[in-house]
């Protein structure tokens, strides 16, 4: 054979074993079909009605659940995927998806449920309003079910953009003019001395008013219960969370008043008049009524996946892929809301408990009234990849449960293992624009949860952490353990709204947790506490490594208190008030700090308490770019500092030589003296999502939720 026909014949012969190539790699066919013109009387096995619309696809997701039942029963023995694909259009549901142990695919043949192709189906927990009355420049419309008072809700969308209700002051906030103490004994405060008229008693529907005062790091929701308008004083139907200074009621506090019928004036706002069912909506420029898509949501949940695990029943083997879900509800209790830490308290659009293998991939959820995703009790190898999570009522994804800890049953701790949450990862996803209610809520919890891994993910613009791992505080034994925080872009976090927050916010005992290789700035509190990253109360046995922080309020790095956390091979820089601060002293080791870059213009390095010396400082390279000297805690020298107190021994202060720092370009360049400290350069770039965004790339800009509707677009 000659060498021609030889390469010839080899080529041929990988042609034929690609052409041999088993089908199975290809996209499996749907076994069911959905559709917004479907009928749950036909097959579900066509994509389309015929011609003679006598068979075609499903209408809806329950009856595919049904079908897919059925098949399983047909199939016992299937070694292939069962495909549900959902057609473009609005499913408007009228209940949540429940998804039980029997709704269960397995290893080999999970249950999916995807889009159909590149079309983009919505499921809406909400419902379109239509058939306006439009007088004097605003739009009228009658809800007997608000009226009848089987329906309420805070939140309105029109044409894919949150409204808000008429909020006062409508630029600013108000402020606390004195604390009253509590009505009621035995709870947080519940009521507080106003100036002026800030708050009036001839207001319409006053129970319908809400109250929201700000603390240190969360707000509550309030409702009024009474005014007194000659003293000047509010009382509340509930109270805030504590009566102290991180939760109460006190004087200086700021607050806002929402939800006032008579404030009801600039365009984007809505009034719902729950006596009467009346909803008026002042519309923006070029917006028209029969135009106009308006939706307002109904359901609190979209998908529940209900496993049993104490009896060891689980919700596994599910897929769900290319799916929008939509327009979640959350309404104010009538004893208000106030939760100390978090917001986690606050349901979820998709939520489980006893869910096993899971995976939520290439979705979207947005217009939420409380958190994106939610795995509870029993959830274990979840997986929530390639999402956008934006506009959200309050944070992006849970993972774990409140307890044990000030604020959870202390059960927790000696849980069965089945009981516990562990083992989730959320990747390559997009959580953006949270908080719209809820400021307090966070882009990723984790409590009580191990070996999760939180990676190559963008969170930003939000008023709280972009992450939070532990829920322990203290060194009581904790199971946050082994979580790995890697490779997120976290950026525009606090916004001046609340204070004592971390791009990364640590808690409790956490061996085997890393905090590596993420790109985190612009943090800022509206006081203290707007940190990069944050070891809270009790933060013990972690490593943050490879982190590039820098534009933060407070401090690029701040432990409260914990022991032998090392942080190592960071960038920090044009931190404001200090680069670097710790709190507590403490008997043992509070923290390795080696081999990290601090470069700052403003503020102090070390800032607050390093009055004892259990910490350990070396290897670093310190610099202050606007050509003040570099001093240390006691006013000491660089000299006295490692003489007196032994510390950075091996550390310079010298410019690190950044590509252009000025820029955000915090390349080192070749002779940069941290490198011959054995500073490792790392690709900050990498960090943040890995694909583009797909299914939100459309949505209008997100107003932010605590500023005024002129100053929001």
């Amino acid at each position: 054979m000659t060498r021609r026909f030889a390469i010839f014949g080899f080529f041929g012969i990988l042609w034929l074993a690609a052409a041999l190539a088993p089908a199975a790699a290809a996209e499996p066919a749907p076994d069911v079909y959905v559709a917004p013109d479907g009928n749950d009387a036909w097959s579900g096995r066509l994509d389309r009605p015929n011609a003679d619309r006598s068979d075609g696809p499903v209408a809806t997701l329950r009856r595919a659940q049904q079908l897919v039942r059925e098949l399983k029963a047909k199939e016992p023995a299937r070694q292939r995927p069962i495909v549900v694909a959902l057609r473009g259009g609005t499913y408007f549901l009228d209940k949540p998806l429940v998804f039980e142990p029997a709704d269960s695919g397995t290893p080999a043949a999970p249950v999916v449920y995807q889009a159909l192709a590149d079309e983009r189906p919505v499921l809406s927990g909400g419902v379109r309003l239509s058939a306006w009355k439009v007088a004097d420049g605003r739009w009228q419309l009658m809800l007997d079910e608000v009226k009848n008072g089987k329906w309420d809700f805070c939140q309105l969308f029109v044409n894919d953009q949150r409204r808000f209700r008429p909020r006062l002051p409508k630029q600013g906030y108000y402020t606390i003019a004195d604390a009253v103490p509590p009505k009621v004994a035995g709870r947080g405060d519940d009521r507080f001395r106003f100036e002026g008229e800030q708050i009036r008693k001839d207001w319409a529907n006053l129970g319908d008013v809400e109250v929201l005062p700000f603390h240190q790091w969360t707000m509550s929701r309030l409702r009024i219960a009474e005014v007194d308008p000659q003293g000047h004083v509010v009382t509340f139907t509930g109270s805030s969370a504590t009566t102290g200074s991180w939760g109460g009621l006190i004087k200086g506090h700021r607050f806002l008043v929402e939800n006032v019928k008579e404030a009801l004036s600039e365009p984007g706002q809505w009034y719902l008049d729950r006596p009467t069912g009346t909803l008026t909506y002042v519309p923006r420029a070029g917006e028209q009524a029969q135009q106009a898509v308006v939706i307002a949501p109904r359901l609190e949940h979209l998908v529940l996946l209900v496993g049993k695990p104490k009896e060891k029943q689980f919700v596994h083997d599910l897929q769900f892929r290319g799916l929008t879900l939509a327009h979640t509800n959350w309404v104010l209790p009538q004893g208000g809301h106030s939760f100390p830490q978090a917001e986690i308290d606050v349901s979820a659009a998709i939520a489980g408990v006893g869910a096993r293998n899971v995976l939520i991939d290439g979705c979207a959820v947005r217009h939420t009234g409380g958190y994106a995703v939610a795995f509870g009790a029993g959830c274990q190898h979840n997986r929530v990849e390639n999402c956008e999570m934006v506009d959200l009522g309050a944070g992006g994804v849970k993972i774990g449960e409140a307890g044990p800890g000030p604020w959870g049953p202390s059960a927790w701790s000696s849980a069965e293992p089945e009981m516990l949450a562990s083992h989730h990862v959320v990747r390559n996803c997009r959580i953006a624009w949270a908080g719209r209610l809820h400021p307090a809520a966070i882009g990723v919890w984790i409590g009580h949860s191990s070996h999760n891994r939180v990676i190559h993910n963008e969170i930003f613009d939000l008023y709280y952490s972009s992450v939070s791992v532990g829920w322990v505080w203290g060194y009581a034994p904790s199971l946050s353990t082994h979580n790995e925080i890697a490779k997120n872009h976290m950026h525009t976090i606090g916004q001046g709204v609340l204070s004592d927050m971390g791009g990364v916010y640590t808690l409790g005992v956490s061996p085997g947790t890393t905090v590596h290789d993420n790109h985190i700035h612009d943090v800022q509190s509206f006081d203290y506490g707007g940190w990069g990253l944050y070891t809270d109360e009790g933060s013990t046995g972690i490593v943050m490594e490879n982190n590039l922080v820098y534009r933060t309020r407070t401090g690029g790095f701040h432990q409260h208190y914990g022991k032998e956390n090392r942080i190592q091979n960071n960038i920090f820089a044009f931190n404001t008030q200090q680069q670097i601060q710790r709190t507590r002293t403490e008997p043992h080791l509070s923290f390795w700090f080696e081999r990290n870059i601090v470069y700052y213009t403003k503020g102090v390095l070390l800032g607050s308490n390093w009055t004892d010396n259990n910490f350990k400082l070396d290897y670093n390279c310190y610099w202050n770019a606007a050509g003040q000297p570099v001093t240390f805690p006691g006013n000491l020298t660089f000299d006295q500092w490692r003489q007196k107190r032994k510390q950075d021994e091996h550390s310079v202060v010298a410019d690190p030589l950044f590509v252009a720092a000025e820029k955000d370009d915090f390349r080192l360049k070749p002779e940069s003296p941290a490198l011959k400290l054995g500073f490792k350069p790392f690709d900050y770039t990498t960090a943040g999502r890995t694909s583009p965004v797909v299914l939100t790339k459309d949505l209008p800009p997100v107003p932010r939720a605590f500023e005024s509707p002129s100053r929001a677009e």
